[in-house]
């Protein structure tokens, strides 16, 4: 009896271990997947946005994440069939979180430059602008980027607008957000700050009595665009995501979305 409840127990155990060796390994599976497949498998796009920065994305009066860039998102996961998941965290930390992996995508407003084109693939705009050049009313020293040489200025840390500043000559005190530069320069902390035209258009147009002005403006154009992690493994999504905001534009989704944030259509080189 002993004899054969060995001979039972040893292949009952070798059947095991065959079954297991059959059984699909859930981490394979996913690895064999690309990033697009991932994401549709899970259901929903991870969007990484600062949630402050208005009128990209901001809280309104009843605390609700609105903005362009939440609708574009919005509009995106809907166009991959999946729900949009929006977390909101610092600038200088959403790229860190798209390469860790906590975000799918960046839609925050993010400029195309050769630096971060060394590293990201870039999808096709969905937003024009222009950079300005911010300082009191009564500043008179200041008319140009070239005179931020030896002059103070407060720019969100790690933003293009920081290294524009850096690339003048400015001393630049890095700050969260678009509304605690411009209180800066309110108060004569600094000398002048630099952001994209629309945020500053929307902070005067809430607040007209403010002592500011744009004292100069960049004559390039100012290329809003989607960034994802170079490789294969985004090239699906990179075409998924081309594809969706060209429906948006032929469908006028994304020149209503401008509309009502921007108060004009800025889908189209300016």
């Amino acid at each position: 009896m002993k004899f054969g409840l060995g001979l039972f127990l040893a292949g009952s155990a070798s059947l095991m271990l065959v079954g297991c060796d059959k059984a699909p390994s859930r981490n394979s599976a996913s690895a064999s997947q690309d990033h697009l497949a991932r994401i549709k498998s899970s259901g929903e796009l991870k969007v990484g946005l600062e949630g402050d920065w208005q009128p990209f994305s901001f809280h309104n009066e009843k605390d609700q994440l609105v903005g362009y860039d939440v609708e574009v998102a919005q509009n995106l996961a809907k166009k991959l069939g999946v729900k949009a998941k929006i977390v909101e965290g610092p600038w200088d930390g959403l790229f860190a979180g798209m390469d860790t992996g906590r975000y799918d995508l960046v839609i925050n407003g993010v400029d195309v430059t050769p630096d971060r084109a060394k590293t990201y693939d870039f999808s096709t705009p969905y937003a024009y602008d222009r950079t300005v050049l911010i300082t009191r009313s009564d500043n008179n020293d200041i008319h140009s980027f070239n005179d931020l040489k030896g002059k103070t200025t407060a720019n969100s840390i790690g933003s293009t607008y920081q290294e524009i500043g850096e690339k003048y000559g400015a001393k630049v005190s890095g700050v969260d957000t678009l509304a605690e530069t411009l209180q800066m320069v309110k108060n004569r902390q600094v000398q002048a700050t630099i952001n994209a035209s629309t945020s500053y258009g929307d902070y005067m147009k809430h607040r007209p009595d403010e002592p500011l002005k744009i004292a100069a403006t960049m004559d390039k154009v100012t290329e809003y665009a989607i960034p994802m992690k170079k490789g294969e493994d985004n090239a699906s999504l990179k075409k998924a995501i081309d594809n969706a905001l060209q429906e948006m534009k032929n469908d006028g989704t994304l020149s209503k979305l401008s509309v009502k944030y921007f108060g004009a259509d800025l889908t189209k080189p300016n």
